[in-house]
């Protein structure tokens, strides 16, 4: 019935509307460049240019208003790297003959990584881009090895909870994903996992913790199945590997261990720009033995250029990047990491106890580290998003089931910034309440349809607006407001 048809399409058209009034990055732009200058501008006309460029925006994540995003901010460090990356702008491991100050810089990166979580004398990893590309490598590493093992085609099995890099490594590799289940307390099934386990078995993966709601997965219990079916076991750490390695000596113990010192466990990535609080860009997997990492390398002996072999996905890499990276380990040491870490762990545990006093609220699941995710039997949690959003806060916002998050930064622990978030809480809650049948609009309102379309085609169609509209060059003409706000979110 054509007309049906006719009709799903008008509504794909309203929410591409939709998703692209809501960009918030696209708002009161006037005007682009879209050539190059006839003349070059001279270096104090690009720095205004430049300067004109850094204020935009209504979010200022200084203030600590934002989740995530920026882990440290601190303006001496800001000064080192500036500094760092001036020394090796031009610099490039893809050379290491002609820059073989920047490759040790590399490879103590790693060591420094893989002695954090305790891994042996064969232990060994590389720096990628960041957690997505280190994902990436694991999987593909699993997969050659996979291949050598006669498995024609390898499955991984991935918590439903886990980053979506797995899916995307999964796309990109020809891998089959199988999703697994989680409990109530929102950890990955160890009992489904281990009815998913068959020949085709390629790699077991655990977070610790995982992005959405701040859980870390029973390692311990996963490592056991892949020590007992002799499957690789990857434990992604990109959010909070550079917070958990400190947390016993911050005061705040894990139940269980989660890195090397678990057998089983053969692979972890970790982001040095999250938690490690080195500029974005950076990142290390590691493994527990040699023999892993050479089946994530690829090598092409025969090309006319000459041999070529590469370690990660990129040829060339930016070596300023590498080196602010271990200028940043270098600064802050072990006792600025354990402080660090004392201090978010800290801010965590008093907004999730303050937080669940709440009535209308809840924490998922038990968290332990630096992520609490709220959701609400009561109203759309989306509305609350809103309502911090009109305040200034930009918070993450979650899917199925439908819920907000805050990832604890350096940022938080400023004084006042826990506090105040708090009462925005409780005043946007109280709003709330007082008309509980408002409709959502905005993002929250696109999320809400997104989730309850059966067909995921269609929410990806409308997710293409969203990458559009990144690159987009054309002046907005309409606005449109959100329910508890003045404005975009």
């Amino acid at each position: 019935m054509p007309f049906i048809g006719a009709i799903i399409q008008k509504k794909i058209d309203e929410a591409l509307n939709d998703v692209t009034s809501s960009l918030s990055f696209l708002k009161d732009e006037k005007d682009y460049i879209k050539a190059l200058p006839e003349q070059g501008m001279s270096q104090p006309e690009v720095l205004e240019k430049m300067k004109e460029y850094s204020s935009k925006g209504d979010v200022r994540w200084q203030d600590g208003k934002v989740s995530g995003t920026v882990y440290s901010g601190e303006e001496k460090l800001t000064h080192l790297l500036v500094k760092v990356y001036e020394e090796f702008a031009w610099s490039n491991p893809l050379h290491p003959d002609i820059f073989p100050g920047l490759r040790k810089m590399e490879a103590e990166v790693v060591r420094i990584a893989c002695t954090l979580f305790n891994g042996g004398p064969n232990s060994c990893g590389a720096m990628t881009s960041g957690g997505t590309e280190s994902i990436l490598m694991a999987c593909k590493a699993y997969r050659d090895l996979a291949y050598e093992r006669g498995i024609k085609q390898p499955e991984m099995l991935v918590p439903v909870s886990a980053h979506a890099a797995f899916d995307k490594a999964a796309h990109y590799f020809g891998l089959k994903l199988i999703h697994i289940p989680l409990t109530k307390a929102m950890e990955v099934d160890v009992q489904a996992m281990r009815r998913a386990i068959s020949k085709n078995t390629a790699m077991l993966v655990c977070s610790a913790p995982q992005f959405p709601h701040g859980i870390m997965d029973p390692i311990e219990e996963v490592a056991e199945l892949a020590v007992k079916y002799k499957i690789p076991f990857h434990v992604d750490a990109c959010l909070g590997g550079f917070l958990i390695a400190f947390m016993d000596k911050a005061g705040f113990p894990l139940k269980h261990q989660f890195d090397f010192r678990v057998k089983g466990v053969t692979s972890i990535s970790a982001d040095t720009h999250k938690y490690g609080y080195a500029p974005k860009g950076s990142s290390v997997v590691l493994y527990s033995d040699k023999k892993y990492r050479s089946y994530q390398f690829f090598i092409a002996p025969d090309w006319q250029g000459g041999i070529y072999a590469s370690p990660s996905v990129a040829g060339s890499r930016p070596g300023g990047i590498i080196a602010a990276c271990w200028a940043t380990l270098m600064h802050i040491g072990e006792s600025g990491y354990v402080e660090a870490t004392k201090r978010i762990i800290k801010t965590a545990r008093f907004l999730e106890s303050e937080l669940r006093k709440i009535d209308s609220i809840f924490i998922l699941g038990k968290p332990e580290v630096s992520v609490l995710s709220i959701g609400s039997d009561t109203f759309d949690i989306y509305r609350l998003s809103n309502l911090l959003a009109a305040k200034g806060w930009n918070l993450n916002v979650l899917q199925f089931p439908s819920s907000i998050h805050l990832c604890i930064t350096q940022l938080h622990t400023k004084s006042g910034v826990a506090e105040q978030f708090l009462k925005d809480v409780k005043d946007s809650i109280e709003e709330i309440m007082k008309d509980l049948d408002a409709k959502t609009t905005g993002m929250g309102a696109i999320y809400g349809m997104a989730q309850s379309v059966p067909d995921r085609s269609l929410v990806a169609e409308i997710s293409q607006a969203y990458l559009d509209g990144l690159y987009s060059t054309d002046v907005p003409c309409s606005e449109k407001h959100m329910n508890g706000s003045p404005g975009h979110h």
